[in-house]
């Protein structure tokens, strides 16, 4: 989507990393042209030369070439202009600035770049409590050094977990609660999880169609795809360090890990709050493409016909029709993971061939349900109940890097900069 009004006005967007989240955010705005300019801190010096960094911008071992990406085969390369004494380089009509000095934000200097927002995307500054002049670097640090704002490619993680959420920092996804971003109050901007994305817009139309009280419990796994921060070969682990797993060769492994979008799903949906819900994640030796297990318990009413995998499915159907900016997405195809890779914007694919529900009933003896009153249970004429319950699994597939994550970043991103 190629987007002229910002790129006319002659904006800046200043990224933070170039890692495999500031890499795709660097091809995404190239796309759009709605950034005139992009400014990318680095940090450190990269490989020689410039070239070296342009060398690595333009291809990429998931997504192929950046022209071919954008353009197609016949496509010619992008990159042109590449100025080592001020950093520079042309991609595609579109400046791009790489800065190789500080690595502590409060160092970067965006006033002097013109920079007014900043994504920040290398996972190392996620307290939005600490202070810009914390001397280990903190999220605060960019806006001492001239931003306005920040929007972050990961979920908060307060270390200290006796402070409140400041006032000036919202967690947001897109088609979820984007309007919870308030332009006035809100600085930090964090766009939560790929997984939290994706399992937002599978959790919404449920509670949407059956409302809180029926979801008894929910729980889900998500079969990840292989990120930057794990090992190629084993290794030694680190002093202190407390799951061996993470040390283990991601190329010849199936590893469990933890997740955090059970507690970010419900900043993003409070009705999540009254919903008992388990996350667990599963990383396989793919480099992108993920997949959301969701499994959900369901009370039913004795009269009523129980929940159906064809009910489920019309959920998510109606849902992913009435949904205008197109991030949930219904198939009934037999996909697999590499369909998925580049998908734009799709924040979910719902896997409806693959929706299963099955409905029994859970004996319940009140007499040892908690919260009855004792002297109750002899004046009933049953102390045993049966409740019907349907147990629904529910596939839901994302591009964790390009195509759904970074995609729907950039929505917000320039939903940002258009109310500054």
């Amino acid at each position: 989507m190629v987007d002229p009004a910002g790129f006319d006005k002659g904006l800046k967007l200043g990224i933070n990393g170039f890692g495999r989240i500031g890499k795709l955010t660097v091809w995404q705005h190239v796309a759009r042209k709605h950034f005139k300019e992009l400014i990318v801190n680095i940090g450190r010096e990269s490989g020689t030369s410039l070239a070296d960094i342009a060398h690595y911008a333009e291809r990429d071992s998931t997504y192929g070439w950046l022209h071919t990406f954008l353009y197609g085969q016949n496509a010619e390369p992008l990159i042109s202009d590449i100025n080592e004494e001020h950093g520079t380089m042309n991609i595609d009509g579109v400046m791009v600035r790489f800065l190789r000095s500080f690595r502590n934000p409060a160092q970067i200097n965006w006033n002097e770049h013109g920079v007014k927002l900043v994504v920040d995307t290398t996972g190392k500054f996620l307290d939005p409590t600490l202070p810009g002049d914390h001397p280990g670097g903190s999220l605060r640090g960019h806006l001492e050094s001239g931003a306005e704002k920040i929007v972050l490619s990961a979920p908060y993680k307060i270390t200290d977990n006796r402070k409140p959420m400041p006032d000036d920092a919202v967690t947001t996804i897109m088609g979820i609660n984007e309007s919870d971003y308030d332009p006035r109050q809100h600085k930090i901007i964090s766009t939560a999880s790929c997984t939290t994305s994706c399992l937002a817009h599978m959790i919404k139309p449920l509670i949407y169609a059956f409302g809180p009280k029926k979801i008894l419990s929910a729980s889900m796994a998500t079969v990840h795809a292989a990120t930057g921060s794990q090992q190629v070969l084993d290794r030694q682990p680190k002093a202190g360090a407390t799951d061996l797993r993470k040390n283990r060769s991601i190329m010849n492994n199936i590893i469990l890990t933890t997740t955090g979008a059970a507690n970010a799903l419900r900043l993003v949906i409070p009705e999540m709050e009254e919903i008992g819900f388990i996350a667990e994640s599963v990383r396989v030796p793919i480099s992108t493409s993920s997949l959301i297990i969701l499994v959900v318990n369901l009370q039913e009413e004795p009269a009523v016909e129980p929940v159906s995998r064809e009910m489920i499915n019309q959920v998510y159907d109606q849902a992913a029709s009435d949904d205008p900016k197109g991030y949930l997405h219904y198939s009934e195809k037999q996909n697999v993971s590499v369909d998925m890779i580049g998908l734009p914007k799709a924040a979910a694919v719902i896997e409806g061939h693959e929706t299963h529900t099955r409905t029994a009933e859970v004996t319940l003896d009140l007499g040892k349900i908690p919260g009855i009153e004792k002297d109750i249970i002899p004046l009933l004429k049953d102390t045993v109940v049966w409740v019907p319950v349907t147990q629904a699994v529910i596939y839901g597939w994302y591009d964790n890097e390009m195509g759904s994550y970074v995609n729907i970043m950039a929505d917000r991103i320039i939903s940002v900069v258009e109310h500054m």
